[in-house]
């Protein structure tokens, strides 16, 4: 049946209402809320602007899917738009050390969200856990945008060849050619990187917060696996197992010395909020995988915080 078209004040009310959903969208194919948030305001307003052209041949849903698709791949033309991964290194490319670290402040890298500000929908919790996490969006800019898309809207958000073909203005085969590359470039990247449990080890978590309160370093190398890497955007440090991820507690991060560590929630995984000499200073996210501690990204910066819901 061919849905009943909208117009006026409703389309407008009703295009707002698919605003968290969107931005939810928005931010797999950035790995940026902030960039996310720019897609959506953009897609409401071709939205608003174009309402006249709505005509009702598919839903506003569709319809406004259509519109940010078309907006996350212009955005994606511009080089200071493309989101920079958590982990573009070869490991012990970076001293452990961390003599002379870059900031990579001019791009834009791969950035948590609080869990908050995801979709509360039960129906959606399942798809939420997995592919909001920082290793699946870190795959996901491995991607040429359009495979990017494809594989969102087809892995994710489980649409059809079909659907996706007819928001994209392709074929169904184009559609499935993308995303069978699409799905061998992230199988292949996902091999690279160490495997991680999909829900939150509250126990690892809690020995962390603990470990991290008094900056025993002993007990923290101690929750690490073999295999652990460590990472601080915007800063380009990279390190790859315990010893140099030991070599750097014990080097420059004593800086890190008395902080208040928080627990907090961000992409549906371990993570705290870390003050120091009581003023915003780190988010850590974790990655573990059977009782240890896979990865660390330390996302540096105040920004973060003002979406935290923190109890202090």
């Amino acid at each position: 049946m061919t849905p009943e078209p909208v117009s006026g004040a409703s389309l407008v009310a009703e295009a707002e209402s698919y605003r968290g959903e969107l931005t939810a969208y928005c931010y797999r194919f950035f790995a940026s809320y902030a960039e996310a948030e720019d897609a959506v305001q953009e897609t409401l307003f071709r939205a608003w602007g174009g309402g006249a052209g709505f005509e009702g041949r598919s839903s506003v849903h569709r319809w406004l899917y259509a519109i940010a698709s078309h907006v996350c791949l212009d955005m994606a033309k511009a080089c200071q738009r493309r989101s920079l991964p958590t982990d573009l290194h070869s490991p012990g490319s970076v001293p452990a050390t961390g003599d002379a670290l870059d900031r990579g402040d001019e791009a834009v890298w791969v950035s948590p969200v609080a869990d908050h500000l995801l979709s509360d929908d039960p129906a959606d919790a399942a798809v939420q856990v997995e592919s909001v996490r920082l290793a699946f969006l870190v795959a996901l800019q491995s991607l040429p945008p359009r495979q990017r898309v494809v594989l969102i809207l087809r892995d994710v958000l489980a649409w059809s060849a079909a659907e996706c073909a007819e928001l994209l203005d392709s074929s169904a085969a184009s559609v499935n050619s993308a995303l069978a590359r699409a799905r061998t470039t992230l199988r292949h990247r996902q091999e690279q990187v160490p495997a991680e449990d999909s829900g939150v080890d509250r126990r690892v978590l809690g020995a962390y917060v603990a470990a991290f309160s008094a900056y025993d370093v002993d007990r923290l190398v101690g929750l690490l696996a073999e295999d652990a890497r460590f990472s601080m955007p915007p800063y380009t440090l990279w390190l790859e197992g315990r010893e140099d991820i030991e070599q750097w507690w014990r080097g420059p991060g004593q800086v890190c010395r008395n902080s208040e560590v928080l627990l907090t929630g961000v992409n549906r995984q371990p993570a705290v909020a870390v003050f120091h000499d009581g003023a915003p200073f780190a988010v850590h996210v974790l990655g573990t995988r059977d009782g240890r501690i896979t990865s660390i990204t330390h996302f540096m910066g105040t920004r973060f915080f003002e979406d935290l819901r923190l109890d202090r």
